[in-house]
């Protein structure tokens, strides 16, 4: 939807991670309605590669990372939201070395999603990171991460077996695979 879809906004809360609001909306027929939004201010998830992803069968981490939401654990590609005024890059930086303790040489754009667009705005810009290095990572007290070297077909299996569950991570793994690495 356009901006002029949008009649008013309620907002019904404002949370430490997300808002929520009632939208009344004018949709593409003329007719009008309410839609609950999620509001996020967006995030970056990158895929790094520890060996170079041209090569043959490169080597990316994941994270196996608790997550309450799905009553267990996921495994992941590093991802966390963006600062109020910060550049999807520069969060992807952040981000990375906050769960992995890794700074990238490399950081390449691959493509932006929305995660679910039928109830919130949120976009994840997603990177590849190579050359990394490895140093601490500095994570948040809430963050419950293993940190796992895989290669990028074993990855791209867990993906296709169903072990990768979340979207970001599939969707930067296939990426990756399909448009930049050398397999």
């Amino acid at each position: 939807m356009t901006d002029d879809a949008q009649i008013k906004t309620t907002r019904i809360y404002t949370g430490r991670v997300i808002s929520l609001d009632v939208d009344q909306v004018r949709f593409p027929d003329g007719t009008t309605g309410e839609l609950e939004i999620i509001r996020h201010p967006g995030a970056s998830a990158i895929v790094p590669f520890v060996s170079d992803p041209a090569g043959s069968d490169p080597q990316v981490l994941l994270l196996k990372q608790y997550r309450y939401a799905t009553g267990g654990t996921l495994y992941e590609i590093p991802a966390g939201r963006l600062e109020p005024g910060e550049l999807p890059a520069a969060c992807a930086r952040r981000e990375l070395l906050e769960e992995t303790g890794c700074s990238a040489e490399s950081m390449v754009p691959l493509t932006s999603m929305f995660t679910t667009p039928g109830f919130t705005d949120e976009r994840i810009h997603l990177f590849l990171a190579s050359g990394l290095t490895r140093g601490e990572s500095r994570r948040e007290a809430d963050e419950f991460i293993e940190v796992e070297t895989v290669s990028l077909s074993t990855a791209l299996q867990m993906v296709e077996s169903g072990q990768i569950q979340d979207a970001k991570t599939a969707l930067g793994l296939l990426f990756a695979a399909g448009f930049r690495a050398g397999l």
